[in-house]
């Protein structure tokens, strides 16, 4: 079912909170802009909310001879998704399983969605360094994945657990794309003064040490919020502001790096 991708990227994160589902939307939407085939696979199946940030919710998953369909956000078929919140009942629906189960339903949606010709696949992870990912990557052994694009916040808690993530990465073989930053500084929706409300430098200094590239520093921004509730990609609806600006940035460098 992968045979048709040119290019994985995994979103990972040791830590909870720090914004991988909007990076994830975010850098789907603006490689879609730019007239890439992409897919994005939402494999945190106990708090997906891929769907949500898409307006996807109760779009339903469709069944061909080949295996599943993903859910198109466009006529045209640029943006294919697939998400645990599509098989849910509701958003409300809690899911109650032990690991096994979990494996299952990760090898179904790696093994069994029918993707297509796509230029790049972004999966996006939930927190942490067990089951999910181990199956995930057990299942990528025979296609070519890039690597894994690793996001922080800049508290030092945050670094802490994040640097756990590049210590997965590292002794499972995962390719490490880079790090960024996000919720980098407080962005003013009336002056666009950017403030450093928490902390600054943190995924830079990380990626110092684990000698990786950091790929850059997404501020907090209120309007990028809006914009992944709505769908849209920052990059059209916020042309020039410093939360597209610095997603313009972590997208050059990946396609430099591609």
């Amino acid at each position: 079912m992968l045979d048709g991708v040119k290019h994985i990227i995994l979103i990972l994160s040791g830590k909870g909170g720090v914004g991988k589902s909007t990076v994830s939307t975010q850098l789907a939407l603006a490689l879609k802009d730019k007239g890439f085939k992409v897919g994005l696979l939402d494999i945190d199946l106990c708090g997906p909310s891929v769907p949500y940030l898409l307006q996807l919710e109760n779009k339903e998953i469709l069944q061909c001879p080949e295996g599943w369909v993903p859910v198109y956000t466009d006529a045209e078929q640029k943006l294919a998704v697939m998400s645990m919140g599509f098989i849910l009942p509701n958003r409300n629906n809690a899911v109650v399983w032990r690991g096994p189960r979990k494996t299952a339903m990760i090898q179904q949606f790696v093994n069994n969605v029918c993707w297509g010709e796509l230029d790049y696949l972004i999966i996006d992870t939930p927190p942490g360094t067990s089951d999910e990912h181990i199956t995930v990557m057990e299942n990528l052994k025979t296609v070519k994945c890039d690597g894994a694009l690793i996001v922080t916040t800049p508290q030092a808690v945050a670094i802490e657990d994040v640097r756990k993530e590049v210590t997965f990465c590292k002794k499972t073989g995962i390719p490490i794309l880079g790090i960024v930053e996000n919720m980098s500084g407080f962005v003013c929706p009336h002056c666009t003064e950017c403030t450093n409300v928490f902390a600054s430098g943190g995924g830079q200094s990380l990626a110092d040490t684990a000698k990786v590239p950091f790929l850059g520093s997404i501020p907090l921004d209120p309007r990028l919020g809006q914009c992944s509730q709505k769908g849209e990609s920052c990059l059209i609806a916020l042309k020039d502001s410093p939360a597209s600006v610095a997603i313009e940035g972590v997208i050059t460098k990946l396609l430099d790096e591609n």
